[in-house]
């Protein structure tokens, strides 16, 4: 089993674990950034406020709304990043191994090339998995009224934002919705800020590698054979999620946005052109504040969840790692000498 197949698989496996447990907050986070109801400015919910909201007024189940293809678009986007990211990772160790004989370098990856390899491998990552990402935003953005509710005579600003209708709302209905808005490109609806936005894992991976490297380093100079704990990988996941988390933000809700329903022929506000057009409006309409919308959020559900997906990740790989050695080292044994 090649490393990119093992980095791949367990790529695939931490980003399922750490999806399962923050996805609530992902579901709030997102209607937090379509939110574009000027009404709520005044009184705004903290994020433990509208998770308990959602629960009262749709029941605990629109809180994994759009859970299966989320998890589907989770295993598939780790495991083709982290296994495109290993085989162009290995290219770029390869390289800087013959610039070392050629006497130009030390032979290690550097910083640039580090961002060159997250970046591509973020690009594919982008272009391949998309249309999965606008089915979900599609579901975690969906509305339902509570049995209690009347059903008004003029549709709410919220019904238009959140694209309120009879429930249930399955994958299929999100998946023909999107198709009848704008056919089969409107899966790609946000790609541009979201390849844009693949600068996020690429600082993510940059400072992890570099606080890796460092820690590691440290160690060696210490004369120290201890390896770095699970632990230890956690913090440094989370604290470089964090740093990338902050940075590109805005495109984020810029994405969402663009991902979301859109309201045609009622509000203006409500609809955007392209990516252009909603950065445009956002601006007029919102103001810088509503680039930051759920920031707060965000931020405990990414860090979070990087954490949990570094920490699980280099566990199965060290472990696979381990199995695959035992293997080989049965094989040998079992040899007639």
């Amino acid at each position: 089993m090649s490393d990119a197949l093992i980095n791949g698989l367990a790529g695939a496996g931490g980003g399922i674990i750490a999806q399962l447990i923050t996805y609530p907050l992902q579901t709030v986070n997102t209607r937090q950034q379509t939110d574009r109801d000027p009404k709520k400015q005044k009184k705004k919910a903290g994020t433990v406020e509208q998770m308990y909201q959602v629960i009262q007024q749709e029941g605990w189940s629109r809180l994994y709304s759009g859970l299966t293809p989320s998890l589907v678009g989770t295993a598939c986007s780790q495991g083709v990043y982290y296994y495109f990211y290993q085989i162009f990772r290995s290219k770029a160790e390869a390289a800087a191994l013959r610039r070392k004989k050629e006497g130009s370098g030390d032979g290690s990856v550097g910083m640039l090339s580090s961002l060159m390899v997250a970046a591509m491998s973020g690009c594919v990552n982008v272009l391949l998995t998309n249309p999965i990402w606008v089915v979900v935003t599609r579901m975690q953005t969906h509305t339902k009224k509570s049995p209690s509710e009347e059903v008004p005579s003029i549709v709410s600003e919220q019904a238009i934002v959140g694209g309120i209708e009879p429930p249930p709302y399955a994958t299929s209905n999100a998946v023909q919705e999107v198709f009848d808005e704008a056919g089969i490109w409107g899966f790609w609806k946000g790609v541009f800020p979201t390849l844009i936005m693949v600068s996020n894992p690429s600082i993510q991976f940059m400072l992890y590698e570099t606080l890796l490297k460092k820690l590691k380093q440290r160690r060696a100079s210490r004369n120290s054979n201890k390896g770095v704990t699970a632990l230890e990988v956690f913090l440094l996941g989370a604290l470089a999620k964090l740093g990338a988390t902050v940075v590109t933000y805005p495109l984020l809700v810029v994405k969402s946005r663009l991902q979301a329903k859109q309201a045609i022929g009622v509000d203006k506000r409500h609809h955007y052109k392209g990516t252009l057009d909603a950065i445009l409006k956002m601006i007029h309409y919102e103001g810088l504040h509503g680039f930051y919308k759920g920031m707060s959020t965000k931020i405990v559900q990414s860090v979070l969840a990087a954490a949990v997906l570094f920490m699980v990740k280099e566990e199965l790989v060290n472990g696979a790692r381990w199995l695959l050695l035992k293997d080989a080292a049965n094989v040998v044994k079992s040899k007639p000498t």
